[in-house]
């Protein structure tokens, strides 16, 4: 039976993607089924091992002061549930939920509007820029739901087509989260599994997010340049436009919940310095944003998304199954003969093949897969693993801009979009998107190469 197993989990793992793409039934179902089937067919009845269904569970990892605070450079063990990501991202979840619950996110968007004279033009840059930067510490789903809801209302009053600022938004959400480790779940899988730091992801993809955003910005500009010229030039009664004061629900949660965020900052940046996990800064957050907002505290833990949460947990058991069975191991060995080891061509066929499948697929499921892949890829063809790490992050970070259902926020986006009026197909979208995911791809290639092949890193 042993001989099955690998065959028994690769089979489970496709029909969780299949299931996945057809987007018929909840997600978290999907993959919570697929988990529950990892441990009972592939573990219990292929291999008879309680110590591969102890292992990917990994019940035993908050117990352990490592998982708390670490001394140097430690990295999680990439098997089985990653539960740092999941408390993680619970964490962020509840500080996110604070913060929209004191009107932060509203308040921004329309202030900086004021700012730019509610100029259509002006908004289109500045929130492209907006939407880089606060995706980078925030959750693109809710940088997306509140940017485009406020585009929708601000198009109201000055009279002009919302898609195309809508797209650009979620182009640049998508960008601005590869910048950082906590700017896009991928990134936070990689991040933990890897034992990378904040300042680690802020450097390499950082970098690289900073000089696509430029590019972006330029792009997109000139496509869309003349139509919100054109806007500028109508004549707009002060009076109707939404004034951002009143934005804010409770002045004293809003300072609070600015303070909460930029605190996080501050762990974030320093947690390889401090020895903070991601686990601690994360359950921290989570517990100062509901003693601060105790009087909403039920209802911010209404709102947090706990379908992720079990959507994530689901995952990395299929993915456990992978690792266990030597699947995983086989398709490294597979990327490793057909580059001959070439750092070159690893970095090429990592980014690009994580782009084109996270065009199509999630690509939270496509990194938590391709980690131990390239784990084992830098192991056996004696490459340095974090090259490969930001060729994994960027593709995935990026490749999911391309099409409507390749990124959590392309679906928000156009989902507002198509509540307030304002249908955005695929050949509309695509018609954008996809020369501007091209163009970001070739700089993070050229940039990876010339930095760890050229110059040798």
């Amino acid at each position: 039976m042993a001989a099955f197993a690998p065959w028994v989990a690769a089979g489970i793992f496709v029909l969780m993607f299949l299931l996945i793409i057809l987007d018929k039934w909840p997600h978290h179902y999907i993959t919570l089924a697929c988990g529950a089937a990892t441990l009972i067919l592939v573990f219990a009845l292929c291999l008879h091992s309680w110590d591969a269904i102890r292992e990917t569970l990994n019940l035993g990892a908050a117990f352990t002061p490592e998982f708390w605070h670490v001394s140097g450079e430690s990295a999680e063990a990439s098997s089985g549930i990653n539960w740092s990501t999941i408390i993680f991202i619970a964490g962020m979840m509840v500080m996110v939920e604070g913060m929209a619950e004191a009107g932060f996110f509203q308040w921004l968007c329309l202030r900086l509007a004021k700012l730019v004279h509610y100029k259509a033009s002006s908004i289109f840059v500045v929130f492209m820029i907006m939407a880089a930067l606060l995706s980078m510490f925030i959750d693109s789903i809710t940088v997306i739901l509140f940017l485009a809801a406020v585009t929708v209302e601000l198009a109201k009053v000055l009279k002009f087509n919302p898609v195309p600022m809508i797209l650009a938004e979620v182009f640049c959400s998508n960008l601005g989260g590869s910048a950082t480790m906590c700017g896009d779940p991928p990134n936070i899988i990689i991040g933990t599994s890897l034992g990378l730091t904040f300042a680690d992801f802020l450097t390499n993809t950082g970098l690289i997010a900073m000089i696509s955003l430029i590019a972006a910005v330029i792009y997109f500009w000139l496509v869309f340049r003349k139509e919100y010229k054109e806007a500028d030039k109508q004549e707009i009664d002060v009076k109707e436009l939404p004034v951002p004061k009143e934005a804010i629900k409770n002045q004293t949660a809003f300072i609070l919940s600015v303070m909460i965020f930029l605190i996080a900052i501050v762990l974030l940046v320093t947690h390889s310095n401090t020895g903070l996990t991601v686990a601690f800064i994360g359950t921290f957050i989570g517990l100062v944003t509901l003693i601060c907002n105790y009087k909403k505290a039920g209802t911010i833990l209404k709102r947090v998304d706990y379908k992720t949460l079990l959507f994530f947990i689901g995952l990395f058991v299929v993915v456990g199954g992978l690792e266990q069975t030597g699947v995983l191991e086989q398709i490294a060995y597979f990327i490793g003969d057909i580059s001959g080891g070439n750092m070159t061509l690893v970095i090429a066929i990592i980014l690009w093949i994580s782009a084109i499948a996270s065009a199509f697929v999630d690509n939270i499921p496509f990194s938590a897969t391709m980690i131990p892949v390239i784990t084992t890829l830098a192991s056996t063809q004696g490459l340095p693993i974090r090259p490969l790490a930001w060729a994994l992050s960027i593709g995935t970070d990026i490749g999911g801009s391309a099409t409507p259902i390749g990124a959590s926020a392309n679906v928000v986006g156009t989902a507002v979009a198509m509540k307030n009026g304002y249908p955005i197909g695929w050949k509309r979208y695509c018609k954008s998107a996809v020369p501007a995911t091209i163009l970001v791809l070739v700089i993070a290639t050229a940039v990876l190469i010339l930095r760890y092949v050229v110059l040798g890193g």
